[in-house]
């Protein structure tokens, strides 16, 4: 009798747990697929309504006020690779002289700090209007700085450029006569990426941000959705800054916290896709994670911060909906991690228990969509025009090594949203540029090179092993059901893993 009755209580409690497991992967997916969507609805937008915005763009009058002067912010910490680089392309502007004003934002420690005082007083002597606002404290990180120099800002407009950037000599000429709308408050512009061929993994990187600064961004403009600045390469109206509240230090994203507090106060927020404003890319696997964990927490902290005022606006439902999803973006490695860890379980127990994993198809919807949308973005849009097969050959290469690397990244990814979301401060780690543009150059010697091996990167290697061993048993059982999907997260946990562990053995 006993025996009878823990049967019925194990088998009670099993049941119990599949059920709960596949409630959590179904609303995992569906929030994978609802984000996945949206995104095909900007990409409605943006197909439909591009060709009519960028014309509108590219025949826009410039300013017909007298010129007006323009501060340029450069907040620059420890960036003695490319301090130079950047100094000489702000001086190059096609704009008067005397209607500029330079502040150089330098909190750096190191040798930077004498390579801006030699710029810069080389530039005064040219005529320039220069400064160099040093802090020892960095409170605030990059937004403190921003904030504290923003007061003493003489001009109407600020042009912000972080240190791995080269503006274009036309990007004021290009910018400026959107301005002379009262309601726009920023006008940002396309990222271009000077190393994309130098590695795998800038590569990976420039597909995902082509998505961004073409579908997504564009995308949202043409649908009257809110959009973001996205930190540095755009233009603000000193007014707008103000009557937002200022640059704020309370999430690591302070340029889409801003962007956000201004729209919802009624200003207007241009991105233009056919200005471009060249940076590098994190060359190598810490500076990528340091960079995709500040966005991820960042992001999750801010969406803490601004979605009930997005949701109490007066904002259309469509409006929110699309901003929620903004918002929340960072969010989805959560579903991504969820949907690899518990896809092990299920590829065993599904056809047992009698569920027909058939009933997941529905889904694949969300990976045809992305497909499309990252397509367009990159090889109707953003990559250099080659002939058309090589050009899809090399999507059809490189996305499923994006795909997997994504998956991989789900972890770390995953532990700076909850950080975000349940609070936890950390600092602002910048991410290092080296000034690395060829095939060939080494990075590996040089300061700011990374070779720490974090805790997070035993985790990966961990479930590299994990969704390698649930490939290789689906095959040796012959059980398909998620063979590919444990294949990509296991090839894309071992990349992680590899090039992590292939910083740390660089000897010093």
């Amino acid at each position: 009798m006993l025996m009878y009755v823990l049967e019925q209580v194990t088998q009670s409690f099993w049941e119990i747990g599949v059920s709960i497991t596949l409630i959590v992967y179904f609303i995992s997916l569906i929030t994978i697929t609802i984000y996945c969507l949206l995104q095909f609805h900007l990409l409605y937008y943006y197909k439909t309504r591009k060709k009519i915005v960028n014309c509108i763009d590219q025949n826009y009058p410039e300013a017909t006020e007298k010129l007006p002067l323009i501060t340029i912010q450069l907040p620059i910490y420890n960036e003695m690779y490319v301090t130079k680089r950047l100094l000489k392309a702000v001086t190059q502007l096609a704009y008067p002289k005397e209607k500029l004003e330079i502040q150089v934002l330098d909190d750096s420690t190191d040798e930077t700090v004498n390579i801006c005082l030699e710029e810069i007083d080389k530039y005064k002597k040219q005529g320039f209007d220069i400064k160099h606002i040093h802090r020892i404290d960095r409170k605030g990180y990059k937004a403190g700085a921003l904030r504290s120099a923003t007061g003493s800002a003489k001009g109407k407009l600020i042009a912000i450029f972080d240190a791995d950037f080269i503006p274009q000599p036309d990007f004021l000429k290009n910018t400026l006569g959107h301005f002379e709308d009262p309601r726009v408050g920023v006008v940002q512009t396309r990222w271009e990426h000077l190393n994309q061929d130098y590695s795998l993994l800038t590569r990976v990187q420039a597909i995902q941000l082509n998505v961004h600064f073409t579908v997504e961004q564009l995308g949202r403009r043409v649908g009257n959705l809110l959009l973001q600045f996205n930190g540095t390469a755009g233009l603000w109206r000193k007014e707008t800054i103000e009557d937002a509240g200022g640059w704020e230090a309370d999430t690591l994203t302070e340029d889409l916290d801003l962007s956000y507090r201004a729209q919802l106060k009624g200003w207007k927020i241009i991105y233009l896709e056919n200005v471009v404003s060249p940076a590098e890319l994190p060359a190598e696997i810490n500076g990528l994670k340091s960079q995709q964990y500040r966005w991820m927490k960042g992001g999750a902290e801010t969406a803490k911060k601004v979605l009930p005022k997005v949701w109490k606006s007066s904002l259309s439902f469509r409006q929110k909906v699309h901003a929620s999803t903004h918002l929340l973006g960072s969010s989805v490695f959560l579903a991504v991690f969820t949907v690899g860890l518990f896809s092990v379980p299920l590829a065993f127990i599904l056809r047992p228990m009698g569920y027909n994993p058939n009933l997941f198809a529905i889904f694949l919807i969300s990976l045809v969509s992305i497909i499309i949308v990252y397509y367009v973005a990159n090889v109707e849009v953003a990559w250099q025009k080659e002939n058309k097969v090589k050009m899809i050959f090399k999507f059809l290469i490189l996305f499923p090594i994006f795909l997997a690397l994504s998956m991989g990244l789900s972890f770390h990814n995953s532990i700076a949203v909850l950080q975000g979301y349940f609070g936890k401060k950390s600092p602002f780690v910048r991410t290092p540029k080296f000034n690395i543009l060829n095939i060939g150059e080494k990075i590996s010697q040089k300061d700011y090179f990374n070779t720490k091996l974090s805790k997070a990167s035993l985790w990966e290697g961990f479930f590299f092993l994990f969704f390698l061993g649930a490939f290789v048993w689906g095959i040796v059982v012959n059980e398909p059901t998620f063979i590919i999907m444990h294949l990509l997260l296991a090839i894309g946990y071992g990349l992680i893993f590899y090039f992590s562990v292939k910083n740390s053995l660089v000897k010093r």
